[in-house]
């Protein structure tokens, strides 16, 4: 995957939010894809549990705001964003690992107590 493609990949994601649409998650995530969000908290493993997830957040009114570019490096993309829940906001660091059919198959979530606002 050329870094464009990866770039793509979180615009479509930042996309899903703003429409609730489950449809383009369904598209950027492997069959066995795997979520940790945030890091250290048990995964999520296989799109089913993904998609339970990502309809959580979205029932939620979750919407995001990239706050810098991504930065991609071999297999991966890294990057910034807010989370807006109402008046909440969470300051992430998203990762996204591909496999060789560019699918999302890791996403792992950067962000803690101290990322969070009201």
């Amino acid at each position: 995957m050329q870094a464009a493609d990866k770039i793509a990949v979180v615009e479509k994601y930042v996309q899903a939010f703003a429409r609730n649409d489950m449809s383009l998650i369904e598209e950027i995530y492997a069959d066995d894809a795997t979520v940790e969000d945030p890091v250290g908290s048990d995964a999520l493993r296989g799109k089913a549990a993904v998609v339970v997830f990502y309809q959580q957040a979205f029932n939620s009114g979750a919407k995001l705001e990239l706050t810098g570019p991504a930065r991609c490096a071999g297999n991966a993309v890294a990057f910034p964003f807010c989370v807006n829940v109402g008046t909440m906001k969470v300051h992430a660091i998203d990762v996204f690992e591909f496999n060789s059919a560019g699918k999302v198959v890791t996403m792992r979530a950067y962000w803690g107590p101290e990322n969070v606002t009201v």
